[in-house]
């Protein structure tokens, strides 16, 4: 089986999406987020935006290991909005992202069947309207080393073409000597292989963050 680090999810929100439907409308919005403490601002920011609106349905997907998602019908009948929303999220095989559909009623009932259609076709059309993009996962370590070692670490880090995200000093309480500490990020398919270089160097530590 083909070992896969990479994963699709969309860089920026794009222009919000109409869908009408039996004088309802039905607005479409995609967020890309990395945790779960964004939906919650991004909902009341949209409340605000939309005053006569009487329901902000979403769903988010989070991570790529281990998978967070959730579902909200807001007030819609169960498992009329929520879910289609997130159905299309399933479909276009994308993570790390939160679609909104902020309902302004019509006067004229649905139904069930109606809804659920309306949600996942606005969904639909804003998934269609976002760039989506391919990514790596990404391991980080946390190297820690002397600094008459650091000569050693940047080598590698050279040869391996590694990232450094942080790289700070500090000073051994013992020796008082300086101690170097940098963060690198590699992808995830390289992580086991970077790990037992440094690991084998003498003098030099590596943790995963």
């Amino acid at each position: 089986m083909e070992f896969k680090d990479t994963y699709n999810t969309i860089e920026f929100s794009p222009s919000a999406v109409l869908f009408k439907e039996k004088n309802s409308k039905f607005f479409g919005y995609a967020y890309p987020i990395q945790s779960e403490d964004k939906v919650k601002p991004i909902i009341d920011s949209l409340r605000k935006e939309h005053p006569n609106a009487g329901h902000f349905c979403y769903a988010y997907q989070i991570g790529t290991d281990t998978i967070t998602y959730r579902a909200n019908d807001d007030g819609e009948p169960s498992n009329s909005a929520g879910m289609p929303i997130y159905g299309q999220i399933q479909s276009f095989s994308v993570t790390n992202v939160l679609i909104v559909v902020v309902r302004i009623f019509g006067g004229v009932k649905l139904g069930v069947g109606g809804l659920i259609s309306a949600y996942k076709t606005t969904a639909q059309m804003i998934l269609e309207a976002c760039e989506i993009v391919e990514k790596t996962i990404d391991i980080h370590f946390i190297i820690s080393f002397d600094y008459i070692n650091m000569n050693k670490v940047m080598r590698v880090i050279k040869e391996k073409k590694l990232e450094i995200v942080t790289q700070e000093m500090e000073i051994n309480e013992n020796s008082g000597l300086p101690i170097g500490k940098i963060e690198i990020k590699t992808r995830k398919k390289n992580a086991e292989m970077i790990f037992d270089i440094f690991n084998s160097i003498f003098e030099i530590s590596i943790k995963k963050c």
